[in-house]
């Protein structure tokens, strides 16, 4: 038996055995094609919609939109986040961020506190109001979230993640 053909038995017998195990074989994630990726761009949308769609009802009670949400959600896993931070972070500009944070404040959401070293600047936090409030809203956006995750492979969830931390860092 030559080596080509001993290659090829070896080839054909790993493969073999990767397909019991429906494992993806590397040469089909290698050759994405432009319609697989604009698939998976368009599930993103959908995942970001739905997961931000969910609590619009108790968003809406307080005249609240996507922008307030994504602000909570910085400012509550951020606490102490400078205005210049969030919106660097949020990617908008300041003009943006001002009315919501203006609604945020009127609506004891969150606290503004003046920095100790730059009294310029002012770091944010939740409010107790605004604690009480995000974890409403987290509530029901976890429920679709947990479901999803919880009716995964464990080895998905985590390459999902691996994935979602790799398009976010670019």
């Amino acid at each position: 038996m030559n080596n080509i053909s001993f290659f090829l038995l070896q080839k054909s017998i790993f493969l073999n055995r990767i397909s019991q195990y429906s494992l993806p074989i590397m040469k089909d994630l290698l050759y994405l094609k432009d319609e697989q990726i604009k698939d998976f761009i368009q599930l993103l949308y959908y995942a970001y919609r739905e997961t931000y769609s969910d609590p619009m009802e108790v968003l809406s009670k307080k005249f609240f939109g996507p922008a307030h949400l994504r602000a909570l959600n910085l400012i509550e896993s951020n606490p102490g986040i400078s205005l210049g931070e969030l919106i660097f972070r949020l990617k908008i500009t300041k003009q943006s961020i001002n009315r919501v944070i203006r609604d945020l404040l009127k609506s004891k959401m969150i606290m503004q506190i003046k920095d100790n070293k730059d009294t310029r600047k002012k770091k944010l936090y939740l409010d107790k109001e605004g604690k009480i409030f995000f974890d409403l809203v987290y509530k029901v956006q976890k429920k679709r979230i947990f479901n999803a995750l919880k009716n995964s492979e464990p080895g998905s969830v985590i390459k999902f993640k691996e994935v979602l931390k790799k398009i976010i860092n670019g």
